[in-house]
């Protein structure tokens, strides 16, 4: 991703990202009588839609987004039968690979932006969605600057499902059982924090780390810091600097220490994503770094009310905490090769218009990607939502995961040696150059 989209970005997310949630027709869609009515020559025919998606875990909002809309559409939609395949991230990720390369990609699936579903897109699997982007001018409400992402040669491939930072929540009731009293802003702080709920026998961070691109996402938060600032990856791509630059060896000793502290779940590689954050949000760890799209997630837990959040520390007196790992959403695809290419772009053209409001009535709207209007207090958010658009105000910028940036091979190469360190502690100058010896392999 080249400077000036970072750039742009990062004023995206300074000044549209924040929950000001300043257009959509009050925060109520159109009808959906209106939205999702068969397109004019669209014959009625009974027709069934695969729609894969990554929202497994029924107690989430997210899940339940899904279930309403797609029920909403059925029973406006006689004729149309919605079939969901819902998997863990990594699964997903994995069933969508194999039947990418049969060429049997679901109706609709989720990719990720950038780097990650750009081989998609080479392949000719997923069907531009430029018309369904216009239509009723869905675009618009989109966050400025945020389908570009997700577009290749001005064609649109995919709709997100978010734009979010990457935070530490935190269990007040747990640090205070623990006597910690202040929050850390240095990652001295944190492994000392670290150490003081491992002496007291509290798990002190939830990961579930079996999906490999949970510890990825922590990690560069570290090299974030240890950068002085974002684009590492980039200046890489462009080489200006290599994996064995001293920022990236500084990150993997930081990381390391944070493992060797035992700062996460024993067996963590042997936990996925969802079971991971479900340690958290059962009240079994005392803090979870991982973006705001889980937010609502932790409000409808039962640790809601207890769960504050703050900015990933300085490392070793480097960064800045408003700079973030910053995640424009998992987004929603249709295959190219649909029997059913009409009425898929129907159904997800209404899917996505109904999508704002229904997450803003979850309690969900934290992170979205769409502009919605309304005020979070009087709808009743909690304070940790409130406290958490505050942050977004003030972003000055950040870096994608490494996924979203670096191609398919060098980030799964990326994603196995971080996991790797899980396990085992490793020499990181080693580590280093294991990365650049990939990079260079695969550029």
């Amino acid at each position: 991703m080249s400077r000036t989209k970072m750039k742009a970005f990062a004023i995206m997310m300074a000044s549209a990202l924040a929950l000001t949630l300043a257009a959509c027709n009050n925060g109520q869609s159109a009808s959906p009588g209106n939205s999702g009515e068969p397109s004019k020559g669209t014959a009625t025919k009974d027709v069934t839609i695969t729609f894969q998606n990554i929202n497994p875990d029924p107690s989430t909002p997210s899940y339940k987004m899904i279930k309403q809309i797609v029920g909403q559409y059925e029973q406006d939609h006689p004729h149309v039968k919605i079939e969901l395949d819902s998997l863990n991230t990594d699964q997903q990720k994995l069933k969508l690979k194999t039947q990418a390369a049969a060429k049997e990609v679901p109706d609709i699936t989720i990719v990720n932006p950038a780097a990650q579903m750009k081989p998609f897109v080479d392949a000719g699997l997923l069907a531009p969605l430029n018309d369904v982007a216009d239509k009723e001018g869905l675009k618009d409400t989109f966050q400025n600057g945020l389908l570009n992402y997700y577009s290749f040669d001005d064609k649109l491939y995919a709709f997100p499902d978010g734009n979010n930072i990457e935070v530490v929540f935190y269990n007040k009731e747990l640090f205070k059982q623990a006597g910690i009293q202040k929050l850390p802003t240095t990652f001295d702080e944190l492994i000392t924090t670290v150490k003081t709920l491992k002496a007291k026998g509290i798990t002190p961070i939830a990961i579930g780390e079996k999906d490999s691109w949970t510890g990825s996402l922590l990690f560069m938060n570290i090299l974030l810091r240890t950068n002085e600032g974002p684009n590492f990856l980039n200046d890489v791509l462009d080489g200006k600097k290599t994996f064995n630059d001293p920022a990236f060896v500084e990150a993997v000793d930081a990381f390391q220490e944070l493992v060797q502290a035992g700062a996460f779940p024993d067996g963590a590689t042997s936990i996925d994503y969802n079971a991971g954050g479900n340690i958290f949000k059962t009240g079994k760890a005392a803090m979870y770094i991982m973006g705001t799209w889980e937010t609502g997630s932790i409000d409808a837990s039962s640790v809601a009310g207890k769960v504050g959040a703050f900015q990933f520390p300085t490392v070793n007196g480097k960064g800045d905490v408003n700079e973030y790992v910053i995640a424009p959403g998992s987004a929603f695809a249709v295959s190219a090769n649909s029997e059913h290419l009409q009425e898929t772009k129907d159904f997800l053209h209404y899917f996505i218009k109904e999508m704002p409001k229904i997450q803003f009535d979850l309690k969900n709207a934290i992170g979205s990607g769409q502009k919605m209007k309304g005020d979070l207090k009087e709808a009743g958010y909690s304070e940790l939502a409130i406290s958490l658009n505050e942050l977004f105000k003030n972003v000055k910028g950040g870096d994608l995961a490494f996924d979203n940036t670096m191609n398919p091979a060098i980030a799964q190469a990326h994603l196995s040696s971080i996991q790797n360190l899980f396990v085992q502690k490793e020499d990181s100058a080693q580590v280093a150059k294991e990365h650049q010896n990939t990079f260079e392999a695969n550029k």
